[in-house]
C-alpha cells in the first residue's frame, strides 16, 4: 500500500536574471515610487508640465488598478509553493491530452486575478510540473475571464457578447494547448523538464486527507510562505513595472479617443486594434472599457474580442517571463504563432456576423 503524502523531492532551480543586482527591478520600482511621490504634490506644481502629470497619474493609476491582482498573485504562488507538485500534477491530470488542457483551461477561467497575477501563477505552475501545454491552455484563457471581470465585461457589452467572449477564448485555450502539447510530442517544442510522473497507485483523495490532518497553521508558516511568494514573484513584478512605464507613456502622447477613432469594424481597424493591443501594455482590468468601447462605440465586437484576446497573446511581459520561466526563447515565441491566427479568424467573424 502506498504512503500518504509522498514527500515531494527537493530540486534547485534558479529563475533569477543573474547572481547580482536585478538593475531592471530597482530602476523601474524607482520610476514608479517616483512617481507616487510627486502624485502627492500639490496639483499646481503637476499643472505646470501637462505631459508630466499625465505619465505619473497614469503610472499611479495603473498600478492602483493591478495592485489586488499582484498581491493575491504573490499570496498563491506562495500557496502553490508548498503544495507537493504530485498533488498539482494530479489536479491538471497526469496525462498529455485534452483532459489535463481542458482542466488548466477551466482553472485559469475560474481563477479570480488579473493577468499579471495569472502570469505568475502560471510559471509556477510550470515549476510545478504542469505541461507546456496545460500552462499555455491555463494563461490564454484565463487574464480577462475571472469570475469578477467577467460580471464586469457582462455589464459593459452585456450578456450575448460576454457569453461568446468567453465561450471563444475558451475554445482558443483548448486549442491552443492541444497545439503546444503536439508541439512537444513531435519534439517542435521542448517538454518541461520539471514534469514528473505520478507514484504508482496515488490516491488524491487520501494523499489530501493526509496533508489536511497533519497540516498545523501557524504564524511561521504563514510568514514563510508569504516570504517564498515575493521571492518568486520579483521576475514578474519586473516586467509588470517596466510594462507600466511603457502604457503610461503611451497614454501620455496618444489619447484613447485618438486610436479608437480608426478601430472600426473593417480589416484595418482590426490589424490597428491587434498592433496597438501589441504595444499598449495594460492589466485586464484596464483592457476592458476600452474593448466595451471597441463594441459599443466603434460597433466592432470583433475589434473588441481582438483588443482583449492579442494583449495575451503579444504581450512583451508574458513573453519574457515565460522566456524565463522555462529558460528557452522557442515556447513564448510560439506563444502569438499559435494564437493569433485564430483570434484574428474569430474577429473577422465576429465583425462580419454583426454588420
Amino acid at each position: 500500500m502506498i504512503e500518504c503524502c509522498h514527500k515531494e523531492k527537493k530540486r534547485e532551480i534558479c529563475h533569477e536574471t543573474s547572481h547580482g543586482h536585478d538593475y531592471l527591478l530597482i530602476i523601474t520600482s524607482i520610476l514608479i515610487v517616483t512617481s507616487y511621490l510627486i502624485f502627492l504634490l500639490p496639483e499646481s506644481i503637476l499643472d505646470a508640465d501637462g505631459n508630466l502629470t499625465t505619465f505619473i497619474s497614469s503610472n499611479v493609476t495603473l498600478i492602483n488598478t493591478m495592485s489586488w491582482g499582484i498581491i493575491v498573485g504573490i499570496i498563491f504562488i506562495g500557496l502553490i509553493g508548498t503544495i507537493p507538485r504530485e498533488f498539482v500534477i494530479a489536479l491538471l491530470g497526469d496525462k498529455n491530452g485534452i483532459g489535463g488542457v481542458i482542466r488548466a483551461t477551466c482553472a485559469g477561467v475560474l481563477l479570480d486575478l488579473c493577468s499579471h497575477g495569472i502570469l505568475m501563477v502560471g510559471t509556477k505552475l510550470y515549476e510545478k510540473g504542469a505541461s507546456v501545454g496545460q500552462v499555455m491552455a491555463f494563461l490564454i484563457a484565463s487574464p480577462w475571464n475571472s469570475i469578477s471581470l467577467t460580471l464586469i465585461l457582462w455589464a459593459l457589452v452585456g450578456f450575448k457578447w460576454m457569453i461568446i467572449f468567453l465561450i471563444a477564448s475558451m475554445l482558443i485555450g483548448i486549442i491552443s494547448g492541444l497545439i503546444f502539447e503536439h508541439l512537444v510530442k513531435i519534439k517542435v517544442l521542448p517538454s518541461n523538464p520539471n514534469r514528473i510522473d505520478l507514484p504508482e497507485g496515488f490516491d488524491f483523495i487520501c494523499e489530501t486527507k493526509s496533508a489536511f490532518t497533519k497540516f498545523k497553521l501557524t504564524p511561521k508558516w504563514l510568514i514563510s510562505t508569504l516570504t517564498q511568494g515575493i521571492k518568486d514573484s520579483r521576475m514578474v513584478v519586473r516586467w509588470v513595472f517596466l510594462g507600466v512605464i511603457l502604457a503610461s507613456l503611451i497614454r501620455t502622447f496618444i489619447s484613447t479617443d485618438q486610436f479608437q477613432t480608426y478601430f472600426g469594424p473593417t480589416i484595418i481597424g482590426l490589424c490597428l486594434t491587434l498592433a496597438v493591443a501589441t504595444i499598449i501594455e495594460v492589466c485586464s482590468e484596464g483592457t476592458l472599457p476600452i474593448a466595451a468601447d471597441l463594441l459599443t462605440r466603434g460597433n466592432a465586437p470583433g475589434n473588441s474580442f481582438t483588443f482583449l484576446m492579442a494583449g495575451v497573446a503579444t504581450d512583451y511581459t508574458e513573453i519574457m517571463v515565460l522566456k524565463e520561466a522555462t529558460g528557452r526563447w522557442i515556447i513564448p515565441l510560439f506563444l502569438p504563432l499559435v494564437t493569433l491566427p485564430q483570434i484574428l479568424v474569430l474577429g473577422i467573424i465576429f465583425n462580419h456576423f454583426n454588420s
